[in-house]
């Protein structure tokens, strides 16, 4: 089926776009997002803490591995959940799913050797954090089409909210009563927000059993699609790098500790309004489009402001607002392109296929981020983070050019096209 049938098809089918229920299983998407993707955006925090207390022995292209590894299992596990969810809906997956997650921040909270901290969330943690997150986003795709882009970046706002608050309570938390409670008490929180979004998520279309387990790799043989694919494996890539490292860098340049930790809930922030913001805009613009705008402005706040900061606090601080906003449309619209070429039965699966892909980016960036940081402060008075912030803004310029080029083969290069 080429990309203009799927449009059409997809287009006369009836979407409700609203009412109490489609919203309610927003306000479910929202509540599946929070732990698991808000723990995502709290690597950064985490990643200073390990290194400076558990395992501070360890270099941080070695810890980069534990974030790297729970990111990969994370996007990876789309490879077999997408297609679950398709065939079999919710049930197999999400209740499962949510006491995995909590029992492996538990497990968490108990680790001190190395190997405990990758089995424990690393593995655990990605996979269950995978059958929580991707099933949330799916189930938005049987409730709406026109506004898609709007409802999906307000459930993708919980990633933001999560990056807000556990940052900030872990690390207060870890003041007054140890660092282990501080894990045991975010799970205890994510188990209300899983309770929440067990009774609120729901899918409206019937279970498609054609092909269940298996991910569509023909359709990287449709060009949209795997130039799609490609733009978000770079945009993924680049965006975990400012998310790990932009606290350690920050302490590395004797930024106050306490603002510091605080960067990862600022940027955060930010990027709730990033994730609502640019779907309003998707929706009347073009979804493509305004992936591209993004994308753009993330590349020239790297290169522009990062990448001269050093200890000028006012910049970092600058830095993490921007690039937190404008980052935003990375999570909440990127599956909503890969929903605008896929027909709606189909998008669990392709999802999954876009996502296994992905996690293989994921997996890399962080430990590559790691060594780059590693070879260029070897011999030398401190950390020296500009090539790790040359690399990120160069993968983002990548980004940028793919999604011009998925934008180009489907509707051509008139500028004022809205795709």
């Amino acid at each position: 089926m080429s990309h203009t049938d799927r449009t059409e098809e997809v287009s006369v089918v009836e979407f409700p776009d609203g009412g109490w229920r489609a919203w309610s299983v927003v306000l479910g998407s929202w509540c599946a997002m929070v732990p698991s993707f808000g723990l995502l955006n709290t690597m950064g925090v985490l990643e200073a803490w390990l290194a400076n207390d558990q395992l501070k022995d360890y270099s941080k292209a070695s810890i980069g591995w534990i974030f790297g590894l729970y990111s990969f299992f994370l996007y990876f596990g789309s490879v077999q959940v997408g297609p679950i969810f398709d065939a079999y809906g919710l049930q197999p997956l999400l209740i499962p799913g949510c006491v995995g997650l909590v029992g492996s921040l538990m497990v968490f909270s108990v680790a001190k050797e190395y190997y405990q901290f990758m089995l424990g969330f690393s593995v655990l943690g990605g996979i269950f954090s995978s059958m929580v997150f991707t099933p949330s986003i799916a189930c938005i795709a049987h409730w709406f089409y026109r506004r898609r882009a709007l409802a999906t970046g307000i459930a993708a706002t919980a990633g933001g909210f999560g990056g807000i608050i556990f940052p900030i309570m872990i690390w207060n938390l870890s003041e007054i009563v140890g660092f282990p409670w501080a894990i045991r008490i975010t799970g205890f929180i994510c188990s209300f927000f899983c309770i929440l979004c067990i009774l609120f998520l729901k899918t409206r279309l019937p279970p498609k059993k054609l092909g269940g387990g298996k991910i569509d790799i023909r359709a990287l043989r449709e060009t949209p699609f795997s130039l799609l694919t490609v733009a978000i494996f770079l945009i993924d890539f680049a965006l975990l790098i400012p998310l790990t490292y932009l606290t350690s860098y920050a302490e590395s340049h004797n930024m106050q500790e306490s603002l510091a930790y605080q960067l990862v809930s600022i940027l955060n922030a930010a990027s709730i309004l990033g994730r609502v913001v640019p779907g309003y805009f998707a929706d009347r613009y073009g979804r493509f489009n305004v992936m591209i705008i993004t994308t753009l402005v993330c590349t020239v706040f790297t290169l522009a402001l990062w990448l001269p900061a050093g200890s000028n606090t006012a910049a970092t601080v600058a830095y993490a607002v921007l690039f937190g906003f404008w980052s935003g449309s990375a999570i909440s619209l990127a599956p909503v392109c890969v929903a605008q070429i896929s027909s709606t039965e189909d998008f669990g699966k392709r999802y999954g296929t876009t996502y296994s892909l992905v996690s293989v980016g994921a997996l890399f960036a962080i430990p590559i981020a790691g060594e780059i940081l590693k070879a260029q402060s070897s011999g030398g008075e401190g950390e020296d983070y500009s090539g790790l912030i040359l690399f990120c803004g160069l993968v983002y310029a990548c980004a940028c050019l793919f999604f011009a080029f998925a934008r180009g083969v489907c509707t051509g290069w008139k500028l004022k096209t809205i795709f």
